[in-house]
């Protein structure tokens, strides 16, 4: 009864990372006015500030600027390798066979340049060139991570259309732990759902239904009377269509939450529609480990995924990689990490 032909594409799924070297949490970086230093996680300071910046540490080592040039330190704050590079990128293991550096396979190695252009060289751990770039494993590069995704390009259908139930169908899916297929469909002007069977699963009423994915489930995202919301894969409401719009979000924990938008704020509710943000902001965007929420006054704080709570008075937020820390940008203009707990590793 149910035939159906589609033509299926495969795309890789990309994803960035600023640091694919493993960063070391143990000395933070640390300003004072305009110079940098580093401090302990307990933010005593165990490096006086006196550079101009200062990057984290990684394999032992850190690249920090001295005048307009950058060198590396150690941990104990010794430069160990001179300021004479434009570009000072963090160390990390790459493979270089039968390395002479080291006498083995695995080298310590850092992208840098000492040319104005910006053209990179692989120094070593003592700072000299070497004569090519190791090479690194695939799986420490975050784009060759990422799962390989199947994408519905296009679909074409050919189902009897049993009474005029429909008149054009958009997408399916199935729900796990069943065989049936399930249809999003359009009669007139209205979108519903009805399965197999030709039972209507979601009434026609709806403006617009969308299938919407998050880790492995998938949701339902309607439109009615120019209000969002969004149902479960069966039809059962979670979030009323009630909403300027509703954004799903699979977090770094593996909890799903919902943006939700109405009279003009923002909010977050988790999948069971229980209030995780119930303070409305101008905007709130997910950002790894947690939410950015940007108060009226456009300035912004931080919501953890763990209930930890940082008010709004920065102008920029970001997550670090890792999520022990976040970099902001204060009202003055300059950069500063804090942590979950709001302790400032800077001073103004």
């Amino acid at each position: 009864m149910n035939k159906i032909s589609m033509l299926v594409v495969l795309l890789f799924v990309a994803a960035t990372g600023s640091f694919a070297q493993q960063i070391d949490f143990s000395m933070v970086p640390y300003r004072s006015g305009d110079k940098w230093g580093y401090a302990s996680p307990d933010n005593k300071v165990v490096i006086q500030p006196k550079y101009a910046e200062a990057g984290w540490f990684s394999e032992g080592y850190a690249a920090v600027k001295v005048g307009s040039k950058w060198g590396y330190i150690n941990k104990a704050g010794q430069l160990v390798i001179p300021a004479k590079f434009t570009v000072a990128k963090s160390f990390r293991k790459g493979y270089m066979p039968n390395s002479k550096d080291n006498g083995g396979d695995s080298i310590l190695f850092a992208g840098a340049s000492l040319q104005a252009s910006g053209y990179e060289i692989c120094i070593n751990s003592k700072g000299v060139t070497l004569s090519k770039c190791p090479a690194i494993p695939e799986n420490s590069v975050a784009e060759n991570r990422a799962p390989l995704e199947t994408v519905m390009q296009q679909k074409t259908y050919s189902l009897p259309n049993n009474d005029g139930l429909f008149d054009k169908i958009e997408n399916d899916y199935k729900i796990a732990g069943s065989d049936e297929t399930y249809y999003i469909a359009q009669k007139g002007s209205s979108y519903g759902v009805f399965n197999s069977k030709f039972e209507t699963v979601v009434p026609f009423g709806y403006s617009a239904i969308k299938l919407v994915k998050s880790g492995g489930n998938q949701y339902l995202k309607v439109t009615k009377d120019g209000k969002s919301g969004l149902l479960a894969p069966g039809g059962q409401s979670i979030i009323e269509p009630s909403n300027t719009d509703v954004t799903l979000v699979n977090a770094s924990n593996n909890a799903e939450y919902v943006i939700v938008q109405h009279d003009g704020k923002s909010f977050v509710k988790d999948i069971n529609n229980k209030d995780i943000i119930d303070k409305g902001y101008s905007e709130i965007v997910y950002d790894d480990g947690g939410f950015v929420v940007t108060a009226d006054n456009k300035l912004k704080g931080y919501y953890f995924l763990n209930n930890t709570y940082i008010q709004p008075k920065y102008t920029e937020v970001k997550m670090m990689p890792g999520g022990r820390y976040l970099q902001v940008r204060t009202f003055a203009g300059k950069t500063g990490y804090i942590s979950p707990s709001g302790s400032e590793y800077f001073v103004e």
